[in-house]
């Protein structure tokens, strides 16, 4: 199989007003922490990197995937570019390439990301032929990268200041260095920040050529709210336009960047078009593997009423299912929850008992638990409200920030700056 390399928009200009692109959001969770980045990504105003109106399993991304491919036949590349970093969610970023390789063989397939936790994965994504592979490296001096990294979660360990950074760093120039190895196309972001790299870019743009970059995008910091660098003024257009220059002594450049969002679809520069984010919505809104028949959502709750009950606590389930003549939810059974004890059986017992239900509601949840009914296509989702506003809103796709926890926010990142524990 002979990939078209060259109708890679984003690589290639000539190619930017004929080909398209499809991110597929599969990967909410991050590993570091930017100055710059503000993790509330479900915002349907904003057109910047780490934003998306949806998050997608891998088989619900195959689904739009080839939903958008019927509404616009000239997508060449997809991407997973986030709203997090792809290798923070390895297991759904490697099925997502796997499914699209199989389905789509000529398919350009490309990943931005950290570098952080890339390493692992570079000889699967050159046996998937994964062609493109972007590093956002915005410096490779420590003290520099340690005004610009809050904390790093590495190796299931925090790192922070100038420790942070030089983890970061010597992960990303390594990574870049075996992508190369490896024959992938590598592209490195260097993002512009005055006053802090903007100085330093030219260094970075040095070191990553002498380890094989193809290309260098040296991006405008985009002013961002909630975040440590938000006084910070966005750099001019001159002095973005003599980094280039400079640093084009050392790298091609990328100047037709729009900074695009983790769900962007079709030509850059742009909008999404409403049907293709009716596509994406309808996506979400079906079970995470929508072959499977899943027509129930289970509902943990003291009474019946309110979302207000443990999953560890829960001694039945209320399991409801959407009238669609009526356009309303209808409870339609009762289950009763595995022994306590038991540790991960009782979970996977529980998954058997769920088997047909697409979500459950709770009030809480652990780790462990969360992970095995995940594993089992089952969504734990931490809420709190009416069970029946939750229940439609879950069947009809609609979105239920109102009602989430403030932790289980958090988790996915929406306006946090973090503590570097992890996402559930």
């Amino acid at each position: 199989m002979t990939l078209k390399i060259a109708n890679h928009p984003c690589f290639n200009d000539a190619s930017r007003h004929k080909f398209g692109r499809i991110h597929l959001p599969i990967a909410p969770k991050c590993n570091i922490q930017c100055n710059y980045c503000n993790r509330k990504f479900d915002c349907m105003n904003e057109n910047r990197p780490g934003v998306t109106s949806k998050i997608l399993s891998p088989q619900q991304a195959m689904h739009y995937l080839d939903q958008a491919m019927i509404l616009s036949p000239n997508i060449a590349v997809v991407g997973i570019a986030g709203p997090g970093d792809p290798f923070a969610n390895p297991n759904e970023t490697m099925e997502t390439l796997r499914l699209v390789r199989a389905k789509y063989p000529e398919m350009l397939l490309c990943v931005a990301t950290n570098g952080l936790d890339l390493l692992p994965y570079i000889d699967e994504l050159a046996e998937l032929q994964v062609s493109h592979v972007t590093i956002t490296i915005n410096a490779i001096d420590p003290e520099i990268g340690s005004e610009i990294y809050a904390w790093v979660r590495y190796n299931k360990k925090m790192y922070r200041d100038i420790d942070a950074a030089r983890v970061l760093i010597g992960n990303q120039l390594e990574a870049l260095k075996r992508l190369k190895e490896a024959g992938v196309t590598a592209k490195v972001n260097s993002i512009i920040i005055p006053g802090i790299n903007d100085t330093h870019v030219i260094e970075v743009a040095r070191k990553v050529a002498e380890l094989g970059a193809d290309i260098l995008n040296c991006m405008p910091y985009y002013s961002t709210t909630e975040t440590v660098f938000e006084n910070i003024p966005e750099p001019s257009v001159d002095m973005v336009a003599e980094i280039q220059k400079a640093t084009s002594e050392y790298l091609p450049q990328m100047k037709h960047c729009s900074r695009c969002r983790a769900d962007a679809v079709g030509i850059i520069g742009e909008i999404n078009s409403e049907e293709m984010m009716q596509k994406l919505a309808e996506a979400a809104a079906l079970p995470k593997n929508p072959t499977d028949v899943r027509p129930f959502v289970a509902v943990s709750s003291l009474e019946g009423v309110l979302i207000n009950q443990h999953l560890g606590e829960a001694e039945r389930f209320l399991i409801y299912g959407m009238d669609y003549d009526k356009n309303e939810c209808v409870l339609v059974d009762s289950r009763t929850a595995p022994p306590t004890g038991g540790g991960q059986q009782r979970w996977e017992e529980l998954a058997g008992i769920l088997k047909d239900c697409r979500a459950l509601l709770v009030n809480g949840a652990g780790g462990s638990p969360t992970k095995v009914l995940n594993e089992h296509g089952i969504e734990v989702m931490v809420l709190e409200g009416i069970i029946e506003e939750a229940v439609y809103g879950v069947f009809c796709g609609q979105d239920l920030k109102h009602l989430m926890k403030s932790s289980q926010i958090h988790a996915c990142g929406s306006s946090c700056s973090g503590t570097g524990g992890g996402c559930g």
